[in-house]
C-alpha cells in the first residue's frame, strides 16, 4: 500500500510540476539581476569608482528604485540622484567610495520593493557586497 501512495504522490507532484512550468513565461516572472559593477564578491573594486550600476533580467519603471541600506556604515556616500541607463535596465547609483571598505547595498529588500519592471512587478531583492582596495 505504501508503494502505492507512495507512486500517486509522485505523479500528482510530476503533473503539478509540468503544469506550473508550462505556465512560467518571461514575461510572467519577476525582474532578477544579471549584472553588477562592480561585481558582487569583488574585493579589489578600484575606489575611484564613480557609479554603482545594476542591470535587471527585464525593462524596467523610470524613477522607481530602492536602492536600501544593509547598515549606514556600509551604504556608500551618494553623489547625486539614481537614473536608469538608455537601455532601460541598467540602473546607475553616483557614489563616492573610501580605500579599503566593504560595501553591502540591498537592490530592492524585504521592506523596500522599489525597483521594479514595466509592468510594475517588484525584483527579487539582491545584496550587492563588495570591498575596495586601498
Amino acid at each position: 500500500m505504501r508503494g502505492t501512495m507512495a507512486t500517486v504522490a509522485l505523479g500528482v507532484a510530476l503533473l503539478w510540476g509540468s503544469a506550473y512550468a508550462q505556465e512560467i513565461t518571461l514575461d510572467a516572472v519577476p525582474p532578477v539581476v544579471v549584472e553588477t559593477v562592480p561585481k558582487a564578491g569583488s574585493g579589489d573594486v578600484d575606489p575611484s569608482l564613480a557609479a554603482i550600476r545594476v542591470t535587471f533580467s527585464k525593462d524596467m519603471q523610470d524613477g522607481s528604485w530602492s536602492w536600501s541600506t544593509l547598515s549606514k556604515e556600509t551604504f556608500p556616500e551618494t553623489t547625486g540622484s539614481p537614473k536608469y541607463l538608455e537601455d532601460e535596465r541598467t540602473a546607475a547609483l553616483p557614489v563616492r567610495l573610501e580605500a579599503g571598505k566593504t560595501y553591502a547595498i540591498w537592490i530592492n529588500s524585504q521592506r523596500f520593493r522599489n525597483f521594479k519592471d514595466a509592468k510594475g512587478q517588484p525584483a527579487v531583492p539582491y545584496l550587492l557586497v563588495f570591498k575596495t582596495r586601498e
